[in-house]
């Protein structure tokens, strides 16, 4: 089952794809995708429906982020070795925990406004993990049954905010629309093995990454178990994964993104993000 919100941002209603493809109305059965309803049992009697039985959303219509309201917005840094490699770092012995602000969520084709005066944002596709169930002390070989489903990810980041300015990285990653996710929300049933997922992105039709979900040091599995020993794990969490190589800060020279540039991006099966991105007026 693929899960949406559409509608314009901050009056996003739910939806569902059906097997055309067509976005249907979920409103008439459920709010919206929250962590109250976003619970493995919930999505049960949700997958019951005949998506016939549901209206037709108009083509065209804003997609917003596939889930609302989410309480953390939990990040995972360095997680494939080729990423650490090309940022001068070595790769980590335990997962590299960051939190990204909940305000940071944006839709998967909203406009990108960098944050004001920035001068190296960089791009992240990530595999994004939606909780299902809360969760906390789990053993990785139960992990992927908390599990809700799975989306797509930018985990963008302003790199002076996050590594020359002091303190916590979470000051890079928050700036407001840093996070588009989305379009679809996919519940595991459809995604099969998170380990066997090609993820890409591209910066003005230019392949800038290449990778798949294979070569994470520490897989889904053992993030949700990791992380349900230090914090609870709650319906609607996020859980960003890491990112492949191919980052504007590993190349040689760093570059980063511009006014008018275009990003592109997609994981097997999760659907794909596009959007412009422009500087930020004023001072």
């Amino acid at each position: 089952m693929k899960l949406v919100r559409f509608g314009s941002a901050g009056h996003e209603r739910p939806g569902l794809i059906d097997s055309d493809g067509q976005v249907r109305d979920l409103s008439g059965v459920v709010e919206d995708l929250t962590p109250e309803t976003l619970s493995i049992e919930q999505l049960q009697k949700l997958k019951d429906i005949d998506p016939q039985s549901l209206p037709w959303v108009p083509a065209g219509v804003r997609m917003g982020p596939c889930v609302a309201k989410p309480g953390k917005f939990v990040c995972i840094g360095l997680n494939y070795y080729d990423h650490a490699v090309e940022t001068g770092l070595t790769p980590p012995s335990e997962p590299v925990v960051f939190m990204k602000a909940v305000s940071a969520i944006g839709g998967p084709h909203d406009d990108i406004l960098l944050l004001r005066g920035s001068r190296k944002s960089d791009w992240e596709v990530e595999l994004g993990v939606v909780i299902g169930k809360r969760t906390q002390y789990i053993s990785p070989d139960q992990a992927l049954d908390v599990v809700a489903g799975f989306c797509l990810i930018n985990d963008l980041s302003e790199r002076e905010w996050q590594i020359e300015r002091g303190g916590n990285w979470s000051k890079g990653k928050s700036a407001d629309g840093y996070g588009p996710v989305g379009p679809w929300l996919v519940t595991p049933d459809e995604v099969g093995d998170p380990q066997s997922l090609d993820l890409w992105l591209e910066r003005n039709g230019e392949i800038m990454q290449k990778g798949s979900t294979a070569d994470m040091i520490f897989p889904v599995t053992d993030l949700i178990s990791y992380l349900s020993q230090c914090m609870s794990l709650n319906v609607g969490d996020i859980i960003a994964t890491g990112t492949p190589a191919g980052v504007g800060l590993g190349r040689k020279p760093p570059t980063f993104l511009e006014d008018g540039d275009v990003l592109r991006l997609g994981i097997t099966g999760l659907g794909e993000q596009s959007y412009p991105v422009f500087a930020a007026k004023g001072p």
